[in-house]
Order: structure tokens, then C-alpha cells, then sequence
């Protein structure tokens, strides 16, 4: 039988969050969900701790926007959902992702939580899940889901090194309004505790707004690669 939904996950040396997000999709699974994993050439533990837990375990060069595509090449299901590997998925996302499909929506995204403690770290996924609503534009963290045969049909994602997550909601959005989940996935902090919170913000910003200005997305990938804009 054609499963209802095929979850891709790239991965590139995830081996520390991996487990969490499989055990979060262990009844997902159960149920009849597909799930693949495409690996970007890790060097840890990664594929060895999926084996087992995923229903197909690709190899691909690194590139998230390749990795994604080549998921959903061999994805059987007819809704694909996007999910980072460092994202947290609860049971009430899962019901709230069902009931969702149920209806057939062309695409739709999640609100998005960062897993940081502190007020700052609300205060910033909620202004992501704010924007992401009034834009009707979602950033790859708030897990992406789209009906195959339209993914299909627009070429999937463009092979860029970034923003390959806003380019393919620009074009969804033109076809329709995203489904808007408001059960949050808990996407990993690191990235800000890492470079600082307020400097991580004023970078994701700057680097959204050069290239909606046109600015190429290569350039974009080693300043968002850095931490920095110099």
C-alpha cells in the first residue's frame, strides 16, 4: 500500500540528536510512515545508529537541498514532510500533522520552538512562527510538508548551497496559503548558544534580506558558514 506520508530527514554527523528524533517517530512509523534517511557524508555514527529504525538509508554527496531531493526520489508516500535532524517532534505535533493531512493541503509548516532555556529563546521562536505566518514563508527547521505529486511537479528543491527552503515556499505560495500547525517542533538552539544569541539573529536576518535583494546564495552559505557577514 502507498503510505500517506514519507518523512526525509539529511543528515550530515548527527549522531548525537539522531536518536531523539527516531524515537520521537518510532509510532509514526508504526502506523504505516516511511521514513528516510540521507546521509551527507558523515564521518560518526550516524548511518550505523539508523540502521534498523529508518525504512531506507541513502548515501549522497553533502548538500541539504541535494540530500532532500534525493529522499524524495524514492519516497513512496504521498505527502513528503522535511525534518531536521536536530528537531524534536511531540505527540501533539503528530496528532495535529495528521488531522492536517487528513484534509489534503497542498503544503504546510509547524510553529517552531528553539530548545534553549530562557526567555530570549521563546521570544525568538515565536517571532519565527510570527513571521513565518504573516509571510506564508517557513525556514526548513519548522518542518516542511508538501503533497508529492505537486513537489514533483515544480522540480523539488533548487540546488542551491541556501535559502533552498525560502526559494521552494516562494513557489508553494504561489500555488497556495500554507497550512499553518500551531504544535511547535523543538528545533536545537546550538547554532545561537554557539555564535551568540542577538549576533545569531542580526546574521539570520541580514542573510534572509540579501537574498531576497538578489545577493548570490553562495556567497551567502560561507558568511552564514563563518557566523559572519565580513
Amino acid at each position: 500500500m502507498t503510505p500517506l506520508l514519507s518523512v526525509v530527514i539529511p543528515v550530515r554527523n548527527e549522531a548525537q540528536a539522531l536518536p531523539d528524533l527516531l524515537d520521537d517517530l518510532t509510532d509514526l512509523r508504526a502506523i504505516g510512515a516511511e521514513l528516510i534517511l540521507v546521509d551527507g557524508g558523515s564521518s560518526d555514527s550516524t548511518c550505523e545508529l539508523a540502521l534498523g529504525r529508518v525504512d531506507q538509508l541513502l548515501r549522497t554527496a553533502p548538500g541539504r537541498a541535494l540530500q532532500m531531493n534525493a529522499g524524495a526520489a524514492v519516497a513512496r508516500g504521498e505527502y513528503l514532510w522535511f525534518v531536521h535532524a536536530d528537531t524534536r517532534v511531540s505527540t501533539e505535533s503528530l496528532t495535529s500533522l495528521q488531522q492536517a493531512l487528513s484534509q489534503r493541503p497542498l503544503w504546510g509548516r509547524f510553529d517552531v520552538r528553539l530548545s534553549g532555556p530562557g526567555l530570549a529563546f521563546r521570544v525568538i521562536g515565536a517571532m519565527i512562527s510570527l513571521r513565518s505566518r504573516f509571510s506564508g514563508v517557513a525556514s526548513g527547521d519548522q518542518g516542511i510538508f508538501v503533497a508529492r505529486q505537486h513537489f514533483e511537479a515544480m522540480g523539488g528543491y533548487a540546488q542551491m548551497p541556501l535559502m533552498e527552503d525560502l526559494q521552494l515556499c516562494r513557489r508553494l505560495k504561489a500555488r497556495a496559503r500554507p497550512r499553518c500547525l500551531r504544535p511547535p517542533l523543538s528545533t536545537s538552539s546550538r547554532r545561537w548558544e554557539q555564535h551568540g544569541i542577538w549576533r545569531t539573529v542580526v546574521l539570520m536576518w541580514c542573510l534572509r534580506l540579501a537574498y531576497y535583494c538578489g545577493a548570490s546564495p553562495e556567497k551567502l552559505a560561507r558568511q552564514y558558514r563563518r557566523g559572519s557577514l565580513l
